[in-house]
């Protein structure tokens, strides 16, 4: 399959947003379920970890065509800050306070540095 060089640059950033979806609720979605045994827990989270890996892996497959290595994680852990934060205010309902932004702001102006150049 050949892909398109706009496909190529932007795919693996919807990849990622989406494999990351699937990270949080697997790492932080059994919060909600307390009372459920860990080891449950566990093997549940690792299925729906497959999934991530499923996007993951082709999106720096794929973006590394276009991406640097440290570009690609970079991405990945400012995406993942985006979707913890929705998460943690929808699902969890736990507020998001200055700090939290602040901090935020702050791993997002480090990830600015890591593209320019």
């Amino acid at each position: 399959m050949t892909l398109s060089p706009f496909a190529i640059k932007w795919l693996p950033v919807l990849l990622l947003a989406v494999s990351n979806i699937f990270m949080t609720l697997a790492w932080y979605g059994h919060l909600k379920f307390k009372s459920t045994p860990l080891l449950i827990v566990i093997a549940v989270s690792w299925g729906i970890a497959f999934f991530e890996y499923c996007l993951a892996v082709p999106a720096n497959r794929i973006g590394h065509a276009v991406w640097s290595a440290a570009e690609l994680k970079t991405m990945q852990e400012v995406i993942t800050l985006f979707v913890f934060a929705g998460f943690s205010v929808v699902v969890l309902k736990e507020p998001l306070g200055w700090n939290h932004l602040g901090g935020f702001t702050l791993i997002a102006a480090g990830a600015a540095l890591i593209f320019r150049g």
